[in-house]
C-alpha cells in the first residue's frame, strides 16, 4: 500500500534538502559542530547553526546500510529495514495503568510489565521508561538492568543521562559473554531532535558516546502538527524528513555505517479543540505510514508508535490501534512501538499489551498476504475433495492450516453456551484474566547468577557516581 507517489516523495524530499542548505539546524556540541565542518557543512556565524550541502546529506546516506540486526538473548535476531521485515517493541511511559489503578511508573511496575512482555510471543523487544522511585539521572540505566532482570528480548533502553549509556555498555557487554555487541547488537538506541530543528547536547553526547561499536541507533522527529510544524501532513513530512536526515548525517560523520533507524513515525497533530496532541488518529497512522515509505526511498530501516488517545484501555483503545496499527503494518514499518500504550503515550497497561500482542500477530499475518503456488492453489486436493466432500481430514490441511490461519487466546471464536460457560466476559476482562494467568507463572531466570550480581555491581558504581 503506497500512500506517496515517487515524484510526490522527491518533491517533499527536495523541500527537506532546501531547508538543510538554507534554515539549517542547531548543534548544541563544540565538537560534532566542528567534525560537521569538516566534512564539508557549512556554519553560520552563531556558531550553532550548520547547513548540510545536497551533496553531504547523499554521501552519508549512502554510507548507512539497508538493514539492520536486532538480536535478542536467546539467540535469534531479527533483520529489518529497507529490505523488509517487522518487528513490534513495548513503549516508554510516566505512568502504569493496570485496571483502575493509575499511578507514576516505577521499577517495580517496569518489572511486572516486561516480564509480561516476555511471555508474549509477538512482542520482540522492550523499552525502558521514566521510574518515579530513582532519581532522573540513574533511570536510564536502573531501567535497563530491570529489563535485562526481566526479559531475554531485544533490550532499548530510554536515555536520560550523558553517563546512562556508558553504564548500559557496560552491562550489556556483562549480558553479551564476550561476543562484540556488534556482532550481537542486543542493545539499541534513540534520540529525538528538539523541533525545530535543534539537536540538543543531550542527544549529541549519547550520539558521540556510543559511537564506534557499530550499534543502531534510532533517530528521532517528532513533530507536532500545528504546534512545533506545519499543520498539512505534507509540510510536517518536509520538515520532519529535514531533521531525522541531519541526525542520519551527523551519526555517519561520526561513525561511518554505523545501523540507522530513520524515524518520521512518532510526530503527532494538535488537536486544536483539547489543544493537546494525539496519536491514535487516522491521521497520526497516515504520518507513520508515508515516513516508513520516505525511509524505504533513502534505503533505511523505519520506526513509528502507535497508541490510544483514550485513558483506559476499552473499546475505544482497542479500536484506535487497530486502525492505525494496520496502517504501519500495511506501509511496512520495520519497528513499531507502543504495545500496552495509551493515554497518548502517558501510559503502559498490562490489558492493552496483550490484546496488542494479538493484534500484532494478526498484522504480521496480513503482511506475509497470500502465497500463491501449485501447493497453495492445491488443485490436486481440489480434485479429491470434490468426490469425498472432506477437506478437514486431507494432509494439506493438516500441513498448512497454522500458516494460514491466525487464531487468539483473546479472541478465538466462541459460540454462545460456551462463552458463557466461561464466564461471559468481554475481551478487555478476558486480557485482566490472560494478564493474571502470565503473571501467576513460576518466573524463570533470564540469566546467571554471576551476570545478574555483575549488572547490580555496575548499577551501584554508577549510582555512587551520579548520585
Amino acid at each position: 500500500m503506497n500512500l506517496l507517489t515517487r515524484e510526490q516523495i522527491d518533491e517533499i524530499h527536495d523541500a527537506s534538502l532546501e531547508l538543510l542548505e538554507t534554515v539549517g539546524v542547531k548543534v548544541d556540541h563544540t565538537d560534532v559542530f566542528e567534525r560537521l565542518r569538516a566534512a564539508g557543512a557549512e556554519s553560520d556565524a552563531d556558531g550553532v547553526t550548520v547547513r548540510f550541502p545536497r551533496t553531504l546529506v547523499a554521501q552519508c546516506i549512502e554510507s548507512a546500510p539497508r538493514n539492520i540486526r536486532l538480536a535478542d538473548r536467546r539467540g535469534g535476531c531479527a533483520e529489518v529495514g529497507a529490505d523488509g521485515g517487522t518487528v513490534f517493541w513495548g513503549g516508554n511511559a510516566l505512568h502504569y495503568t493496570r485496571g483502575q489503578e493509575h499511578a507514576e511508573m516505577t521499577s517495580a511496575d517496569l518489572a511486572e510489565f516486561t516480564h509480561l512482555l516476555d511471555a508474549l510471543e509477538n512482542v520482540h523487544g522492550v523499552v525502558g521508561t521514566s521510574l518515579a522511585d530513582y532519581p532522573p539521572p540513574v533511570r536510564d540505566f536502573v531501567g535497563f538492568r530491570v529489563l535485562a532482570e526481566n526479559s531475554t528480548k531485544h533490550l532499548r533502553p530510554v536515555i536520560f543521562s550523558p553517563d546512562g549509556p556508558l553504564a548500559i555498555i557496560e552491562m550489556a557487554e556483562v549480558l553479551a559473554e564476550g561476543t562484540p555487541l556488534a556482532e550481537r547488537p542486543i542493545v539499541s538506541f534513540g534520540y529525538s531532535i528538539v523541533n525545530p530543528f535543534h539537536w540538543t547536547s543531550a542527544a549529541l553526547e549519547l550520539f558521540v558516546r556510543t559511537s564506534g561499536r557499530g550499534l543502531p541507533m534510532m533517530v528521532n522527529s517528532e513533530p507536532l502538527a500545528g504546534g512545533t510544524a506545519p499543520i498539512t501532513l505534507a509540510g510536517l513530512l518536509a520538515q520532519a524528513n529535514a531533521e531525522a536526515l541531519s541526525g542520519a548525517v551527523i551519526l555517519q560523520v561520526l561513525e561511518p555505517g554505523r545501523p540507522t533507524v530513520f524515524n518520521l513515525g512518532f510526530a503527532h497533530m494538535m488537536d486544536m479543540r483539547a489543544a493537546a496532541a494525539t496519536s491514535g488518529g487516522v491521521q497520526d497512522g497516515l504520518i507513520a505510514a508515508a515516513g516508513a515509505e520516505i525511509a524505504r526511498y533513502h534505503g533505511l530501516p523505519s520506526a513509528s508508535w502507535i497508541s490510544s488517545d483514550n485513558a483506559v484501555c476499552d473499546a475505544q483503545s482497542v479500536l484506535e490501534k487497530a486502525l492505525t496499527a494496520m496502517l504501519h503494518a500495511r506501509a511496512g514499518v520495520n519497528i513499531i512501538w507502543g504495545i500496552g500504550q495509551i493515554e497518548t503515550e502517558l501510559s503502559l497497561c498490562p490489558e492493552q499489551a496483550v490484546i496488542d500482542a494479538e493484534m500484532a500477530a494478526s498484522l504480521l499475518r496480513a503482511q506475509r498476504g497470500i502465497e500463491v503456488s501449485p501447493e497453495t492453489i492445491a488443485l490436486d486436493v481440489i480434485r479429491e475433495g470434490a468426490k469425498t466432500g472432506d477437506f478437514i481430514r486431507h494432509d494439506h490441511t493438516l500441513k498448512h492450516f497454522r500458516e494460514e490461519q491466525i487464531v487468539g487466546d483473546l479472541t478465538s471464536p466462541q459460540r454462545r453456551d460456551r462463552w458463557l460457560a466461561a464466564g461471559g466476559l468481554g475481551l478487555v476482562d478476558r486480557a485482566a484474566r490472560k494478564v493474571e494467568e502470565i503473571l501467576a507463572r513460576p518466573k524463570e531466570p533470564t540469566m546467571a547468577g554471576e551476570q545478574s550480581a555483575r549488572l547490580r555491581e555496575i548499577e551501584t558504581k554508577w549510582l555512587d557516581k551520579l548520585t
